[in-house]
């Protein structure tokens, strides 16, 4: 079996690259953009495989040869992979030092491969000195170097990058697709394949890890605990909570994107009401608590609370007081009351 049938989805990706190499058509710089976990870098590994792979070209690749195994574990002399920095708040960074070291290396002949292949994750990291530099490599190319880009939106990157490489945008994959994977190649029971696949949000990748590693289920049941307790509680439990949450300003974001999408489901229950959205919705296991407050809440109740937890995602972005912008938003949400 080809390593490019582990690739679940994206398969007119796989067939202009496998195209590309079959019909010695390839380029120099390929760019693949999408959201996180959507399975980019795994491309670009399983690309790296096949311009190496020492099968013949319609097994190619294999997986199984040495330059497959070795690519596959990040181990490989002739490709590497870069990531960027993490800093000390978390944000990532590619810096000029590490692209001029991996310029270094391009120049040098391959030690036993057909091809030097470069992987660069998140370049949407890069400074703009790192960027320039890269830039000389993306004009000036060694021979037999492949450079394989990740980011998230190619509108992130200088035009200058991005108009120099060709460009695979891969889209978010159905949740019927994430389910039937997890269930059939990673033995998720069957209950937690529905749920993970949409939650998932297209992304593969967190899906895996989130059926692998059971803190992510619980840091979302803990958020969505928090919720209810704000939405059952008068406003003085409420400036109570909004204390407890924004002595930790670092989960913030993470836990009003849970409830983005709880207050999202919400608002298209109650839009479409009598008409089946089951297989539309996030947060599947919540159908039970939704539905009702759907049918008891107004469109202009349950709109305002979901554009105020838009805002305070962009409020804390910006480093706006955390206290108020948690009392302001529970503030916001219908009383029990109303309920």
């Amino acid at each position: 079996m080809s390593n490019w049938e582990n690739i679940v989805g994206h398969n007119w990706a796989v067939e202009m690259l496998a195209s590309g190499l079959a019909n010695d058509r390839l380029g120099h710089a390929y760019l693949i953009t999408g959201p996180e976990q959507i399975g980019k870098t795994t491309l670009a590994r399983t690309f790296a495989q096949a311009l190496n792979c020492e099968a013949p070209e319609t097994e190619r690749p294999c997986g199984r040869c040495r330059p497959c195994k070795l690519i596959g574990l990040d181990r490989h002399p002739d490709v590497k992979l870069i990531v960027p920095e993490v800093s000390g708040r978390g944000k990532l960074t590619l810096k000029i030092e590490t692209i001029r070291q991996l310029q270094q290396d391009l120049n040098l002949s391959a030690y036993e491969t057909r091809y030097k292949v470069a992987i660069l994750e998140r370049f949407d990291a890069a400074t703009i000195g790192a960027a320039n530099a890269f830039l000389k490599t993306l004009e000036e190319p060694p021979g037999k170097v492949v450079l394989l880009l990740t980011a998230t939106d190619a509108d992130m990157l200088l035009p200058t990058i991005s108009s120099r490489c060709r460009t695979l945008n891969l889209r978010p994959l159905p949740p019927d697709l994430i389910e039937t994977s997890l269930a059939t190649r990673w033995r998720v029971p069957a209950e937690k394949a529905t749920l993970l696949a949409h939650l998932a949000d297209g992304r593969l990748g967190w899906a895996v890890q989130a059926s692998e590693d059971q803190t992510i289920l619980q840091t979302r049941a803990e958020q969505l605990s928090h919720l209810h307790e704000a939405l059952a509680g008068w406003r003085s439990h409420r400036f109570s909570l909004a204390d407890k949450l924004s002595r930790k300003p670092e989960t913030l974001p993470d836990l009003l994107k849970t409830w983005l999408s709880w207050w999202r489901d919400l608002t298209l229950l109650n839009q479409r009401q009598g008409h089946p959205v089951s297989l539309l919705l996030t947060n599947v296991d919540e159908i039970e608590r939704l539905e009702p407050l759907a049918a008891a809440w107004s469109e202009a109740q349950i709109n305002i609370s979901l554009n105020q937890t838009n805002e305070a995602l962009w409020q804390l972005e910006r480093n706006a007081n955390t206290r108020l912008v948690v009392e302001n938003l529970l503030l916001i949400y219908p009383l029990p009351e109303l309920a």
